[in-house]
């Protein structure tokens, strides 16, 4: 009797790693897929750095004589913008994720892996969000390291630990709905259209470029409830060296937000984006 229990735990144990190499081998395989894709046209890639730079190097310049107490912490205008930079390019590239699986259901290709034995196609997801994620932080990275050489300064590691779970919080929560968007929406020109119609007004009503003290009251309230504020401002505590959990980053008119409170916030928002599109996803790829 004992020996028939261990002998069924021991097959359960070899199902269950099978299964696990199996699941991984199918998830590295479709990673690596797009990152082939972004190899043989890097555009991708460059446009997304080259563009943040170009706002970084830009608006630096354009308010450099403003001044210093125009902005918290009398911080210079460069210092200021950085954190926003970062979020809006780890924000616009999980935006996108949706893009190569449009692209593969109007080519065929994902039909293909459909009928494919995949042990799950749970992997197609896991594998874009792979891909998305690594982009994004390595854009992000370069982000941070030009912004460091401009004088704009440089988080230590407790503000890079804490900047890099930010960024994850936002490109998890983003690139669900992006993935959702890809099986919702009828083809790629609808997808770049909610991209292009999104994508800019959520900065501009985002602490990204000026503080919230500056705007008008219905902004202030868009502000404060706009999920790129909540990844903004723990970044900008961050590049100040401030990266106390108690620490209070910003005056909504409801009240004050702690970096804790804006961690809570994205944790939230991921796991409530996760479950609404985790139904959707499994409908489509089953």
């Amino acid at each position: 009797m004992i020996t028939n229990q261990a002998t069924i735990a021991s097959e359960n144990k070899m199902k269950f790693s099978t299964i696990i190499n199996e699941l991984s081998q199918e998830t590295l395989a479709l990673t690596r897929r797009l990152f082939i894709q972004l190899i043989r046209r890097p555009f991708t890639l460059v446009a997304g750095i080259v563009q943040p730079l170009m706002w970084l190097v830009l608006f630096g310049a354009l308010f450099s004589n403003a001044p210093k107490n125009l902005l918290p912490d009398n911080a210079n205008y460069g210092q200021f913008m950085g954190a926003g930079i970062v979020v809006f390019t780890a924000f616009s590239g999980a935006l996108n994720a949706g893009l190569p699986v449009m692209f593969d259901r109007e080519f065929g290709f994902l039909n293909r892996l459909l009928v494919a034995p995949l042990r799950s196609r749970s992997s197609i997801v896991i594998a874009s969000i792979l891909y998305i994620t690594s982009l994004s932080l390595l854009q992000s990275a370069v982000i941070l390291i030009v912004s460091a050489k401009l004088g704009y300064g440089w988080p230590g590691f407790a503000g890079l630990v804490l900047i890099f779970i930010v960024l994850s919080l936002l490109v998890f929560a983003v690139t669900a709905i992006s993935l959702g968007m890809a099986f919702l929406l009828p083809g790629h020109i609808e997808m770049i259209a909610v991209i292009f119609v999104t994508n800019l007004p959520l900065l501009f009503a985002s602490t990204a470029l000026a503080p919230i003290s500056f705007m008008p009251v219905w902004l202030k309230w868009f502000a404060s409830i706009n999920p790129l504020t909540f990844a903004i401002e723990p970044i900008r505590a961050a590049y100040a060296g401030q990266v106390a959990l108690s620490k209070v980053v910003l005056i909504a008119p409801y009240g004050s937000i702690t970096i804790f409170h804006c961690l809570m916030i994205l944790v939230t928002i991921t796991l409530l984006l996760s479950l609404l599109m985790r139904p959707l996803l499994d409908r489509k790829l089953s």
